[in-house]
């Protein structure tokens, strides 16, 4: 085994011996790394024990995206497993491609494979490309042990430089970190955003992976810009080509549910009404609160604020509804004084347009009893605000 090598040092775990250790530390808590390597650093190479106990933990790690039985058997790196695409939000997107009537697809930085993978198990054939040898050797067997090998060709290579022209369509998934860590500027992606863009332009159907806050300024304007959340959490924007050029929609997944803008203008902001809705932030992301305050009927608290408000409790999807009771000026002592009152102990805080923490205000206000309320921190037409209510029914 070369220690100086990383593919080396990786295809040692493909082998017998390398197989057994990884069996061996499937379920080691951290707290026992040390004891367990130890003791097999007696009888194996210390470098193949610390490769297979890295990846037990990536394992671990990797279980909320891919789910137990998929991260029990992949293989990772350390960027690997943070960067790779959550297994539910790959999936969606191979649909949407099968959807499209693609076949074929040329998934450029394919990292460990996470999307790959879901393309393969749609029935999709994927060209997996990435520029870094060890990722490409994790990809590939990644393909192999999931029984995708047949699918999934992988190719090391600067994305730059392969010839797209035979696919359906292309995937980019620009690398989002430098060495100082998480990159907000488009052009300063790896492939920069321009070179995707116009890598996406010259096949019949792509889609580019970036990041959530990317400015709506930057989308072009012959791209289709989906935002997308999985149980509330916003996971990624991505922009589609040959689709509905000029399209804004935010994807809400589990479902997939899709809210569709309409170039709705701004809702007008009216007093607090019973009801309380704060949308899902992929709907916000996506600029689309103005379609959930007419689905609702409702308005704005402020016009700067993302809380819509209304005299009706409507379901949608697309936000979470909660029964106002209380709203009072900004004030912490009427605030612990009223949930004295109402022996409230179990207090959820949520805030926007407040610089106020929410493990601060709970430490202040010490709350006690046997009820639940959430609190909501925010501007009522300018004016901080306190509004005490709980979820909808």
């Amino acid at each position: 085994m070369n220690d100086h090598d990383p593919v080396a040092s990786f295809a040692a775990l493909l082998t017998d011996r390398g197989r057994f250790l990884l069996d061996e530390v499937r379920e080691v808590e951290p707290a026992q790394e040390l004891a367990v390597a130890t003791r097999l650093r007696r009888e194996h190479p210390a470098e193949l024990v610390s490769a297979a106990i890295a990846q037990a933990r990536w394992r671990q790690r990797a279980v909320g995206k891919f789910g137990g039985a998929d991260a029990g058997r992949m293989f990772f790196t350390a960027n690997g497993v943070e960067q790779a695409t959550r297994a539910t939000v790959a999936a969606y997107r191979a649909e949407r491609f099968t959807a499209l009537g693609v076949r074929s697809v040329a998934d450029l930085c394919c990292g460990i494979g996470g999307d790959a993978i879901a393309l393969a198990r749609a029935g999709v054939r994927v060209l997996a490309v990435d520029r870094d040898p060890l990722t490409c050797a994790v990809a590939r067997a990644n393909a192999d042990v999931l029984g995708l090998g047949d699918l999934i060709e992988v190719h090391e290579a600067d994305v730059t430089e392969v010839d797209t022209s035979s696919y359906d369509a292309v995937f980019v998934d620009p690398a989002r970190r430098g060495g100082r860590g998480r990159v907000f500027d488009p052009e300063a992606y790896s492939p920069p955003l321009s070179w995707a863009v116009e890598a996406a332009l010259k096949a019949p159907r792509a889609a580019l992976k970036i990041a959530p806050g990317i400015p709506h300024e930057a989308v072009p304007a012959d791209a289709e810009a989906e935002w997308v959340s999985d149980s509330g959490d916003v996971k990624e924007a991505v922009l589609w080509f040959g689709t509905e050029p000029g399209l804004v929609r935010a994807t809400l997944l589990p479902g997939p549910r899709s809210l569709r803008g309409r170039g709705l203008p701004d809702p007008q902001v009216r007093p607090p009404g019973r009801y309380l809705y704060e949308p899902d932030g992929a709907v916000i992301r996506a600029h689309l609160v103005a379609e959930v305050a007419e689905e609702v009927g409702g308005g704005l608290l402020d016009e700067t604020i993302a809380y819509v408000t209304a005299d009706a409790l409507t379901a949608t999807p697309y936000a979470t509804a909660y029964e106002i009771t209380d709203q009072l000026p900004f004030n912490v002592k009427k605030l612990k004084a009223l949930l004295r009152e109402r022996e409230v102990g179990v207090l959820t805080v949520k805030k926007r347009g407040s610089a106020v923490e929410p493990e601060e205000l709970r430490r202040k206000v010490k709350p006690q009893g046997p009820n639940a309320a959430t609190v909501f921190l925010t501007r009522v037409q300018g004016a901080p605000t306190m509004l005490l209510g709980h979820p909808a029914a």
